[in-house]
């Protein structure tokens, strides 16, 4: 049996401003059409009451239209996460390979998004040189973006 990877999801207080923050940062472009998901068979798949979703897929730089996914939903009744950190166990972040990693960052910076270390240049033995920094988006879900040599 194939298998294929889909897409990458982030839970958004509102989504339409991530998406749009991912679209000016990341290059990332709208995946019509928008979800506006509901009724029985959502509240099956998610094992809530009454449960809506929002959101839309964003196709990844660098894929064509059959590529991966980012793909950013709300809920009509979200829970907050407050315990983002960089080595909470569970999915850690997003890369972001690019051209410059500084003005990446402000551009990142610029759109209301956060620092979370140093940007730094390093050498992996047996990999090769990259620079990189983790950094957040306005929602705190934290990005790598890098540059390998």
């Amino acid at each position: 049996m194939k298998t294929k990877f889909s897409h990458v999801n982030i839970i958004s207080n509102d989504w339409r401003k991530l998406a749009d923050f991912y679209i000016r940062v990341f290059d990332c472009k709208p995946k019509p059409p928008e979800r506006d998901l509901s009724g029985e068979w959502v509240d099956t798949l998610t094992d809530l009451s009454n449960a809506k979703i929002k959101g839309m897929h964003l196709l990844l730089p660098g894929y064509d239209i059959d590529g991966p996914t980012l793909e950013i939903f709300e809920y009509n009744e979200n829970i907050r996460n407050t315990g983002k950190k960089i080595n909470v166990e569970g999915f850690g972040h997003i890369a972001f390979a690019v051209e410059d990693v500084e003005q990446k960052l402000n551009l990142l910076l610029e759109n209301g998004g956060s620092v979370v270390g140093k940007l730094i240049d390093a050498e992996i033995d047996g990999v090769g040189k990259i620079t990189v920094v983790y950094a957040k988006d306005p929602e705190g879900n934290i990005i790598e973006i890098q540059k390998w040599e």
